[in-house]
């Protein structure tokens, strides 16, 4: 696409349009949370004006109505993912309590002592911390996939020195949230699938940005997040694999998720729970969170998930040489080729706490994530830590963005080169 068109999107989010103390907003923090476009955002005003019901629960027209809007979204979520169809779909408020209802209906169900779960250095808290938790409670021995420093990749050689017959859990990132290193995950999955491992994968930075399909990969689960590909806050989703969803116990019980209860004063109970995937969806679910998502989806589906890739891997390239051309070894660049990462460059200004260098490009309008990211062993295991800066891209950001971007950082380096001199 040509600068117009991309001019063009950028008139779709409001927010682009901002100016920080007199400066125009430039928003390079889209691996915490993308922005939301005006279509997303009269999607929910416009359920909330005119379809707001509570789904599931009655008869009447507007919780039909909403009941169908609901439904429509998982089916939206199963065909962007390429799932078989909505039962493979549940909604969760985000990817970290969707890798912890994996956790606790899967891996408490049938992970026992002896047993090993296998996890990678780069994985983010949310993927690291519920299968600790696992590990204590059913002792199973918890193994580490370590990263080739040299090009921040993984060290895919360990795989067969790892992965063994009691290997029950593989458990691993398609993108890190820290180096944008992409995993090749077919192939884990097929190294895996040789020992009858179950492979769940954090998903928080891949599905927002390049083309995912979970039956080419051959993942078992996989949890991602609204908020980070244009939808609202609150609303994630966990895929599972159809024959999965019944070695699984329901995480949260109550209202929506059964089909019938039976229960009299001496204490006797029959429950049967309700059907995939509403019996993993207990309570009100949050249906205008749900709206939103599917409305991000059509939006993504529209511009064409190729071109979101495309834009990324030159925007990183781009970042990468005017970095390299304009203030060269002040500032030291960690991750992969650009090729092999998703749109994040993590850098530090040597010399330089993280978190004060982004309090400096906040002064200029720049939102950056500065310090461990959740990611804190892949930092402290690379050396760095006090952490790192990270500038994560979306389609909507700009090179003329970078260039300014570039420029401070050069300001920067010469206010600290005056100050230590």
């Amino acid at each position: 696409m040509c600068v117009l068109d991309i001019e063009k999107l950028r008139s779709d989010f409001p927010i682009l349009g901002r100016k920080i103390k007199g400066r125009r907003l430039i928003y390079f923090d889209n691996a915490a949370t993308s922005q939301r476009p005006i279509q997303v955002i009269n999607a929910i005003r416009d359920f909330y004006e005119n379809y707001n019901a509570n789904v599931h629960r009655g008869i009447h027209v507007l919780s039909e109505e909403a009941s169908e809007m609901y439904e429509e979204a998982h089916d939206v979520v199963a065909k962007f993912i390429g799932a078989k169809d909505r039962e493979e779909i549940i909604f969760v408020r985000n990817t970290t309590e969707g890798l912890n209802l994996v956790a606790y209906s899967y891996g408490l169900r049938n992970i026992r002592k002896g047993d090993e779960i296998v996890i990678t250095i780069m994985e983010h808290h949310s993927n690291m911390l519920p299968w600790v938790m696992l590990a204590e409670k059913t002792g199973a021995r918890l193994r580490i996939i370590d990263i080739n420093e040299e090009n921040y990749m993984l060290n895919y050689d360990m795989l067969p020195h790892i992965l063994s017959e009691r290997t029950r859990i593989v458990a691993i990132g398609h993108a890190s949230n820290v180096l944008g290193t992409i995993n090749d995950l077919e192939y884990i999955c097929r190294v895996a699938k040789e020992y009858d491992a179950v492979v769940v994968i954090d998903g928080a930075q891949s599905v927002p940005h390049i083309p995912v399909d979970v039956k080419r990969i051959g993942c078992d689960f996989m949890a991602f997040s609204g908020h980070k590909m244009l939808g609202p806050t609150g609303i994630g989703v966990l895929y599972v694999r159809r024959d999965i969803l019944d070695l699984m116990d329901p995480f949260l019980r109550g209202g929506g998720m059964i089909s019938s209860v039976e229960l009299d004063v001496s204490g006797k109970y029959n429950i049967v729970w309700g059907e995939y995937p509403w019996r993993f969806e207990a309570g009100t679910p949050n249906i205008a969170g749900a709206v939103g998502l599917a409305e991000a989806i059509r939006y993504l589906e529209k511009i064409g998930m190729d071109f979101v890739e495309e834009i990324e891997h030159e925007l990183v390239r781009y970042t990468i040489r005017r970095i390299r051309e304009e203030v060269g070894s002040d500032v030291e660049i960690y991750g992969p080729e650009p090729r092999f990462r998703v749109g994040i460059v993590p850098f530090n200004i040597r010399g330089m706490d993280p978190h004060v260098v982004a309090i400096y490009l906040s002064e200029y309008g720049i939102c950056v994530r500065s310090g461990f990211h959740c990611a804190q062993p892949l930092h402290v295991r690379l050396g760095l830590r006090r952490g790192t800066v990270r500038a994560s891209y979306y389609f909507y950001n700009t090179k003329e963005e970078i260039d300014y971007f570039v420029h401070v950082l050069g300001k920067i380096i010469k206010t600290r080169k005056k100050t230590t001199s």
